[in-house]
């Protein structure tokens, strides 16, 4: 999170949070365990009243940030999400509805998702080949688009009214909005760590859609998809540091309230040595996900890497952290009654997310070569 926030924004993570406490105890998500789409929809819709789903969407589209900023904005509310294990797509529901507004499309869709009433989620990931690689077919038929193809993970996708589609036309990258009901759409659960996410393999058979379902231009969506994937890394790292920082500051109160030898934990040196690299490797996450975020949000040139960078790094060290918290609480850690478990899912979760750290740094070399070629 930000060292110094505004007024505005501190009122708005003040609120989020408050509302997680009441409506999303860890009680709560235990319950949600067995529940088919891992949330209410009228808790989403409450938390859509508080802004969880407009701080991406222009001031015309009825959206609007609190601080001039709405991707940063949004990793206040992420972070929350990650201290709370919280439950709702907030990640694939921001990237398509900034999606919609960018492109001014489908507004009937986008005030849905303004108010709760509609749930869209993004399908990108591909069940084979490298991460960033879309294989999934998108082909003109008369006034018609035919998609043949899969993607694996999806999130939310049960949940959904609609889902935004990328797929490969030729050369270039196709952004389709398709309902869930569409025809020859085929949507498979999947079974998943984290207690309230839920995700789903998605099937395209010969599906058709109209023309007008089209986001922006066939063929030539591949900028607008790496808006979005920056979009998704940048709350997805901000969800990913809530949670190592509900981890550490767990582990910590725990270190000092348990006794071994008459000796608090937290008095063993070896143990000193483990949280002082724990609390460096939080230190950093906050740093590279906070900088990583100003730089998506400003349209810097350096923020593709930045935010690879920050999904390298925040994947790589959060693992160790939360791995870390759970053997220092010793056998009640590996219990389900114990509650540093949902932070563990949480991260491993959002770690495998739109690429996993090895996938980022490879992302990392790629992007800086084209930046040398170009030069």
């Amino acid at each position: 999170m930000l060292l110094q926030l505004t007024s505005d924004q501190e009122f708005l993570r003040e609120t989020t949070a408050r509302f997680l406490d009441e409506l999303a105890p860890v009680e709560r998500l235990r319950e949600l365990r067995g529940h088919e789409q891992g949330f209410e929809a009228d808790y989403w819709r409450r938390g859509a009243e508080l802004g969880w789903t407009s701080l991406l969407v222009g001031e015309d589209h009825g959206g609007g940030s609190v601080s001039g900023s709405g991707l940063v904005d949004l990793t206040l509310l992420a972070h929350e999400f990650g201290r709370h294990a919280a439950p709702g797509p907030l990640v694939p529901t921001n990237v398509v509805a900034g999606a919609l507004s960018a492109g001014s499309a489908h507004l009937d869709l986008l005030a849905g998702l303004l108010d709760g009433s509609a749930v869209a989620t993004w399908c990108l990931a591909e069940p084979h080949g490298r991460f960033g690689r879309v294989d999934l077919a998108v082909r003109v038929d008369g006034d018609e688009l035919v998609l043949d193809g899969v993607k694996r993970p999806v999130e939310s996708a049960g949940a959904a009214t609609h889902l935004l589609v990328t797929g490969r036309t030729g050369d270039g990258l196709t952004q389709v909005v398709v309902p869930t009901d569409t025809t020859g759409v085929t949507i498979t659960p999947l079974v998943g760590v984290d207690l309230t996410r839920r995700f789903s393999t998605v099937r395209f058979d010969g599906v058709r859609v109209p023309a007008a379902a089209v986001l922006g231009q066939v063929g030539k969506a591949d900028e607008d998809v790496e808006r979005q994937l920056q979009h998704a890394l940048v709350i997805l790292d901000a969800e990913s540091v809530g949670a190592m920082e509900a981890a550490f500051e767990m582990t910590v109160e725990w270190s000092f309230d348990r006794y071994s030898f008459g000796r608090p934990l937290a008095s063993y040196q070896a143990l000193k040595h483990r949280f002082a690299d724990m609390k460096t490797w939080l230190e950093g996450a906050h740093a590279i996900a906070d900088e990583s975020a100003e730089a998506v949000a400003a349209g810097r040139p350096d923020a593709a890497v930045l935010a690879s960078a920050a999904k390298a790094f925040i994947g790589e060290y959060g693992s160790e952290l939360v791995q870390d918290c759970v053997q220092m609480h010793g056998g009640i850690g590996v219990t389900f009654e114990h509650d540093v478990h949902l932070f563990l899912r949480r991260h491993t979760v959002d770690r495998a997310l739109y690429g996993t750290p090895s996938e980022h740094r490879l992302r990392i070399v790629d992007l800086t070569e084209q930046q040398e070629g170009a030069s």
